[in-house]
Formats: C-alpha cells, sequence, structure tokens
C-alpha cells in the first residue's frame, strides 16, 4: 500500500496491458527524441544501483502525460534486490561516516555541477515523463542544484553548542552524528527536487541514501541517479551512498518496516503516509512526512488586486494543480468578491495550454488518466453541492491527459468536496466577511501546509503570522502559496505529516543528538549539588 499519491492507481497504465507494445513505438527509439540518450536512457533501464546497475523485478513501461505514448521501459528492483541494496548501502556507510563533512560537502558540489551541465536535458525528461511545463522542468532541476550549493556551505557549519555546565572542570556540549541510512520516497509530481532536498542535506550530514522514486516517473529517477553515480565513482567513493531501488508498494512497505531504515522520507499522500507513519512507530523508527495540503489565498478589501491575480492564478494553475502548495480555496472579501472572479476567469481564458516541451506553453496535462477521473468526478461533486463553475470543468479534446483549468464559485466553506484535496486544477472561490472567521476556515481543513493572505493592514499581517493566526507550516503575506524558497524549512502540521526539508535546521532531522558531558578535574561532583559519600 506504498506507492506514491495516486500511483497505485496509476500503475494499471504501466503494467503489461500495454507492455507489448514493440521496442520501435517507445519515445526513446524515435529520432526526435534522441537527446534522451544523453542521460544514458535505453528502451529497457535497469531500475536499481547500489554501486552497480541491476534489477530482477518486473518491468514496467512508463507514459509521457501529453500524449501517452510509451517512452521506455524499466526493471524494477525484488525484494531480493532491495536486501543486497541496503546491505551495501549500510557498508557504504561505513567510509561516508568518516569522511569529513566538508570533504562530504565537496562531493555535493560536484553533484550540484553535474546536475547543472544536464539541467535543460534533464529538465526536458522531467516535462516528457512527469507532464509539467518545460520551464519548470528546468526549474525543479536548479532547486536541485540550488540545494547542493546550500548544502556545502551547511557542511563547515553543523553542530551542537558548548553549554555551560554548573560542575567545575566540566564540559556540556551537544554532539551531533549522522542517523546511518536515510530511506527516501518521492511523489511523481517533483520527481527531482525532493530527492534533491533530502539526499543533498542527508549526505553531508554524513547519511547513506536510499531512493524510492514513484514508478511512473522512474526514468527520471534513474537518468538523476546515472549524474550522482558517475560524480561518487569518479572519486573512488562507494555507489551504494546513493542507492536506487525503483519499485511499487511491495518495496515502500519493506523500507517502512525495515529496522536498518534509520530514518524514511515519504512524500505523498496523506492516506498512504499515515500508513508509513505507523509502520514506522510500530518499530520506534523515525519518520519525516511530507503530506497533503489544501491551501487557502485570502483577500482582504485592501488587497492590490494586480498582486492577486497573477499570484491566483499561478498557485491554482501552475504545475496543473498538482503541487502540495497549490491553492485550492480562494477567500475573497464580499466587497470585492465579483470584481476578482471577473478578473480571474479572464485571466484563466488567457493561459496557454499545450505541450508542456514547447516554451510558449503554461498549461500542461495531469499526470495520469486516474487523475483526470478523479478531475471529473470532484467536479460533479462541487455542482452537486452547490457550486457554480464559472470557467472550466471539462476535459480538453485533443491526446493526452488535458482538463480544463476550473473555478468554482457559491459553495460555503465547509462544503465536502472544499475540504476535500483534489490533485487537479480546480479553485473553490469562497466569500467571507469578517478577519476572524475567514481565519478559522483558514485552519479548519485538516491539511496544514501553505496559506497566504493578501492585505496591507499592518496589524492584520502580524495578527496572520501569529498563535491565532494560520496553523500552516507556511504562512505568506502578499505573495501566492506556492513557489517555496529553498533557505527556509519546508513542510507542514496537521495531516500534512509535520515533517521539514531542506533549509533553517531542517539538517537536524537527519541527524542524532548527544549530549555529551566530559569530566577533566580529578574531582567527581554531582549535579545538583547532590552528594553521595
Amino acid at each position: 500500500m506504498l506507492g506514491l499519491r495516486h500511483a497505485a492507481a496509476s500503475l494499471p497504465l504501466l503494467l503489461p496491458l500495454r507492455a507489448a507494445a514493440a521496442m520501435s513505438t517507445l519515445l526513446v527509439s524515435q529520432p526526435r527524441y534522441a537527446w534522451l540518450r544523453e542521460l544514458g536512457l535505453q528502451e529497457e533501464n535497469p531500475g536499481v544501483y547500489n554501486g552497480r546497475w541491476g534489477g530482477s523485478g518486473q518491468v514496467v513501461t512508463t507514459y509521457c502525460p501529453a500524449n501517452n505514448e510509451p517512452i521506455a521501459s524499466v526493471r524494477q528492483a525484488s525484494l531480493e534486490d532491495y536486501e543486497e541494496t541496503v546491505k551495501k548501502a549500510k557498508e557504504a556507510w561505513k567510509v561516508w561516516a568518516d569522511i569529513p563533512a566538508p570533504k562530504r560537502g565537496e562531493i555535493v558540489r560536484q553533484i550540484g555541477d553535474a546536475l547543472r551541465q544536464k539541467i535543460k536535458v534533464l529538465g526536458s525528461l522531467v516535462s516528457l515523463e512527469m507532464g509539467k511545463i518545460y520551464v519548470e522542468g528546468v526549474g525543479e532541476v536548479q532547486e536541485y542544484v540550488d540545494v547542493c550549493d546550500y548544502a556545502v556551505g551547511l557542511s563547515r557549519m553543523i553542530g551542537g553548542p558548548i553549554l555551560p555546565s554548573e560542575r567545575p572542570g566540566h564540559a556540556l556540549i551537544e554532539q551531533w552524528n549522522p542517523v546511518g541510512l536515510v530511506g527516501i520516497i518521492t511523489a511523481f509530481n517533483f520527481p527531482v527536487a525532493v530527492y534533491g532536498w533530502n539526499s543533498a542535506i542527508a549526505m553531508i550530514c554524513g547519511n547513506a541514501c536510499l531512493w524510492k522514486g514513484a514508478p511512473t516517473t522512474s526514468l527520471i529517477s534513474v537518468a538523476v541517479t546515472k549524474i550522482i553515480a558517475k560524480v561518487l565513482e569518479d572519486n573512488k567513493i562507494p555507489g551504494a551512498i546513493c542507492s536506487l531501488v525503483c519499485g511499487g508498494a511491495d518495496i515502500g512497505t519493506a523500507m517502512a518496516r525495515d529496522e536498518r531504515m534509520d530514518l524514511l522520507s515519504f512524500t505523498g499522500s496523506t492516506k498512504v503516509g499515515k500508513q508509513v507513519a505507523l509502520m514506522v512507530q510500530e518499530r520506534f523508527g523515525r519518520s519525516l512526512l511530507e503530506l497533503g495540503g489544501n491551501n487557502a489565498i485570502i483577500v482582504f478589501e485592501d488587497a492590490d488586486l494586480n498582486l492577486v491575480i497573477p499570484s491566483a492564478l499561478f498557485a491554482a494553475v501552475g504545475t496543473a494543480g498538482q503541487r502540495c502548495t497549490t491553492a485550492r480555496r480562494l477567500f475573497l472579501h464580499e466587497s470585492i468578491h465579483d470584481v476578482v472572479v471577473e478578473k480571474l476567469a479572464k485571466a484563466y481564458a488567457q493561459v496557454r495550454i499545450g505541450d508542456p516541451w514547447d516554451p510558449d506553453t503554461l498549461y500542461g496535462p495531469l499526470h495520469t488518466k486516474e487523475a483526470v477521473k478523479m478531475f471529473l468526478d470532484a467536479v460533479e461533486q462541487a455542482k452537486q453541492q452547490g457550486g457554480s463553475v464559472v470557467c472550466g470543468g471539462k476535459v480538453i479534446n485533443r491526446p493526452g491527459n488535458y482538463v480544463e483549468p476550473t473555478i468554482v464559485t457559491g459553495l460555503p466553506h465547509n462544503a465536502p468536496i472544499v475540504h476535500t484535496e483534489t490533485f487537479a486544477p480546480i479553485l473553490y472561490v469562497l466569500k467571507f466577511k469578517e478577519e476572524e472567521e475567514v481565519f478559522a476556515w483558514n485552519n479548519e481543513v485538516k491539511q496544514g501546509l501553505s496559506s497566504s493572505i493578501f492585505t496591507k493592514d499592518l496589524g492584520r499581517i502580524f495578527r496572520w503570522l501569529g498563535p491565532k493566526g494560520s496553523d500552516c507550516g507556511i504562512v505568506n503575506v502578499n505573495i501566492p502559496t506556492s513557489g517555496a524558497e529553498i533557505g527556509g524549512a519546508f513542510g507542514g502540521e496537521k495531516h500534512t505529516g509535520g515533517g521539514r526539508e531542506s533549509g533553517s535546521d531542517s539538517w537536524k532531522l537527519y541527524m542524532r543528538r548527544s549530549t555529551c558531558t566530559i569530566n577533566y578535574s580529578k574531582d567527581l561532583p554531582l549535579a545538583q549539588g547532590i552528594k553521595f559519600q
């Protein structure tokens, strides 16, 4: 049950139903897609890396969401492959942990440089296999590069304080050590960046990494790992430091239950994340969860609408509504509701829809056919619950998994569909009157990832940021809910999982802390003045 968000539903697209297609029909074999060879991709690709490439599991084919044509296939890991890879990763860690942190940072710097050299072709693969537009695909690789740069500096800064001891002749310090092996399970929607957030920071902390990407973006996982593997091999570092096991629910379940997995970072749906959390907690393991988001933008009557319209458009329509930080609820003060809806509908009508790798395209397909069905079901539920579709709501008549970006008005703030995270470009526009009620409505959903208000009122801004304001992990003012920077800690509260990745002090999640007392005197005083004689 540990496929990623919608992965279980999309697996039928990958399995033998269409695997019988002749090799010549694969996009990787066509001259137009010859650039895929620059990433080392072939018709069939090994999906396991642990210092050497292999895999003895099922062969799956991945498909382009823009036309549903097969790209190439990947031979996944079997449970035997997984077992071998964990053992090799644990052995490789013994070498990696002995390397000084700044030297580990140098290896991560080289990984960032290697990604820079492949940024356009890797970004194109993200567009082809995931479906996001080209500029977002390149931007996602850039995010990994940026995290590498950040991690290099961090490799010279991590550490604990020296604390004042109450006992003479004693030193009290905090020592931070790597946890060991970090399992990283990532979702289809950010198939490069989320691995980068985790692996770059985990590596400079002294950990080995074992990655399972989403089955529907397996080619991206293979291509990224090939880039990393060359850097490790060129530096005579064990390749198993950055291991890869492509696979489905069986591999994910094995990772969650495996006591050798010292930290498991999971990005995906709240439903599957809960299963992961329970399995990891059952063995008293450590997990880092990045789950769902039902994010809101709140627009007050004093807001600058020149900021509001493009912000709402980008937050709701970007990545075809498939970001965990996508804006799904738009609360408008009743005095500006109609004017904003009118302006936003006009902006929606101008969104350029097309092939994701076309530089002029702003909006591409959903990732799978199952996602299209979920979109249609949500639109129908919204209508049944009293909503009016202002624009969109239909499937676009063209090859691929395209749907119209959609605005729905007229629903109450607590309508069941409004409280449901649908991973699709549907924006529910809701009216409010008072600050207190809309702050409460922002917080009433189960997730707590991202939130934003638009206002010029300084007092309101600080109330929003304060204890009675937003309960989310990301709390913005006059910017969209999406587009987080790598320097801050990324993550959310409640059913979003509570994990934090990337910047700030997120590195602490990848390490274990020891409080150490060192007696350098010839006496043995006890704490709290206790005498035991």
